[in-house]
């Protein structure tokens, strides 16, 4: 597709980048030490009297409090934490935060901020979805992963034990707060595991961008600053564009956002939501991709290489660990492409160009899980 990306504009030295939804519109601030100044962000978008920060136990007492502790100086702010990890985005545990909410004294006028990863973000605004019809809500993403894609696009959900954001809906936030300083504090594999997501830009819309990881590699490994504001940047606007075209998945073209993601989904089901970070099941769900298009004809063995060398220099898992790979595939069924019971994957043609591909063979994305 064409890319007609939103372009940032500065204000006090952070870049201000806006999702073009009409009346949903909303900014993405990308800068440095923004978290300190969240409640100026929110202050000049929305009338705020009670904030509810939405975080979890690895960094309630770090950026958690930091964000709450700011939010205070211009409103009540509360600060409530869940377990951290993928087993947090349950059913039980959006139930647990609903009742808080409800002990707090959250009205419809509350506003919740997720200040965390993934997890968080999708679990804290799924909760503002649902309860009292809908609040508004602000994420705060504090791991790369979450910065530079599911802090964007307002798609909030929560896992069913079977199946991966099978409960959810569209919830677009109020805004968008990323300081990439808060990502010197991840550990080596939580940040990691953001870089496969970045990566995924490249290959499903930008081979430009995808040439400029394979000569950055040792800037993005030592999380240089101005490479960290170029990824993120980048990625926001590549999302902010296809978002902008297909907020709500109606269309098909935000689906290409999905590239590896049947894979890794299934992965991640079968494995528990315990063994792989959902960028390390990104990364192996890429390749398997990748070879489920060489053998449809789509791609070579070149272009699927080219991936793994980048994604194994960053320090990504390359290889399907040891799973039942037949139970991986029948996981693949539950995948929300699937329709009238075709499942379809996002493949490549050819770098920065993906298509969502129906009717493939069960037989045939059995094989390229086996082909390691």
């Amino acid at each position: 597709m064409p890319l007609d990306l939103p372009q940032p504009t500065q204000h006090d030295g952070r870049l201000v980048l806006t999702v073009p939804l009409a009346e949903r519109a909303y900014d993405i601030q990308i800068g440095t030490g923004n978290l300190d100044h969240i409640a100026e962000f929110l202050q000049a978008r929305l009338a705020i009297s009670h904030a509810v920060v939405v975080t979890d136990h690895n960094v309630e007492g770090t950026h958690g409090r930091r964000a709450a502790e700011a939010l205070g100086r211009a409103c009540r702010a509360d600060l409530v934490a869940v377990e951290a990890g993928e087993a947090s985005k349950s059913v039980a545990t959006a139930n647990w935060l609903w009742q808080r909410l409800l002990a707090l004294g959250a009205d419809r006028k509350t506003v919740v901020v997720a200040v965390g990863g993934g997890v968080v973000g999708d679990l804290a605004g799924f909760v503002a979805a649902t309860f009292a019809r809908g609040l508004a809500y602000v994420q705060v993403p504090t791991t790369l992963l979450a910065q530079v894609d599911s802090s964007v696009g307002g798609k909030v959900a929560v896992n069913l034990p079977a199946a991966k954001n099978m409960v959810g809906c569209f919830w677009q936030p109020r805004g968008v707060v990323i300081d990439t300083a808060v990502l010197l504090t991840l550990s080596d594999r939580e940040y990691r595991a953001g870089l496969a997501e970045v990566v995924k830009y490249g290959v499903i819309l930008d081979a430009e961008f995808f040439a400029w990881l394979e000569g950055h590699v040792d800037d993005l490994r030592q999380r240089r600053d101005d490479a960290l504001r170029h990824v993120v940047l980048r990625c926001c606007q590549l999302k902010a564009h296809v978002v902008a075209r297909d907020e709500r998945e109606e269309t098909g073209l935000r689906s290409v956002l999905n590239y590896g993601h049947t894979y890794c989904h299934a992965l991640e089901a079968v494995t528990g939501y315990r063994q792989l970070l959902h960028g390390e099941g990104v990364a192996i769900g890429m390749l398997c991709a990748s070879r489920l298009a060489e053998r449809l004809g789509r791609v070579d063995a070149a272009f699927t290489r080219r991936q793994r060398d980048l994604l194994a220099a960053l320090g990504l898992p390359v290889d399907v660990p040891q799973v039942d790979r037949r139970q991986v595939a029948l996981a693949t069924a539950h995948d929300k492409k699937v329709e009238h019971g075709k499942l379809r994957f996002v493949l490549p043609a050819r770098m920065g160009e993906v298509e969502l591909v129906g009717d493939v063979r069960e037989e045939d994305a059995l094989a390229a899980l086996g082909e390691v």
